[in-house]
């Protein structure tokens, strides 16, 4: 099977909405990131691609961790996320391959998820907001 490893980022707003994006000519929507340029560094990744696609500085959080799941766009491929919580000095806009974005409540049942999105980062995200409160 092939791999596609990318960086992904968790941003979260003061009402505890998720923010995610759809790329140009794709139904899910997922968490803003992408692929690894060779020898590049999850860390810098998720930080240029929250640049190219959403137009923000960001600043990480945490790490999240590292998650092997199906990809939402390309068939037969296995997606490996190093996942962050980032935090964006700026609120999104649409930009690169970004055709849309929007802020989904955490019970949202009618967006079409990418598996990342639907299976690890809602739960984590449930999860964290749980402990924080």
């Amino acid at each position: 099977m092939k791999q596609i490893t990318v960086a992904a980022g968790i941003v979260l707003n003061a009402q505890q909405q998720l923010l995610l994006v759809r790329k140009h000519n794709t139904r899910f929507f997922m968490q803003v990131g992408g692929k690894l340029e060779p020898d590049e560094a999850p860390e810098h990744c998720i930080l240029r691609e929250i640049e190219e696609e959403i137009g923000c500085q960001a600043k990480i959080i945490q790490y999240v961790g590292r998650f092997e799941i199906a990809a939402a766009n390309e068939p037969d491929h296995l997606l490996v996320s190093h996942v962050f919580q980032v935090e964006l000095d700026s609120s999104p806009q649409i930009a690169a391959e970004i055709a849309e974005l929007k802020w989904i409540e955490l019970d949202d049942q009618s967006t079409p998820l990418a598996p990342l999105t639907r299976e690890i980062v809602l739960p984590w995200v449930r999860q964290y907001l749980k402990i924080q409160a």
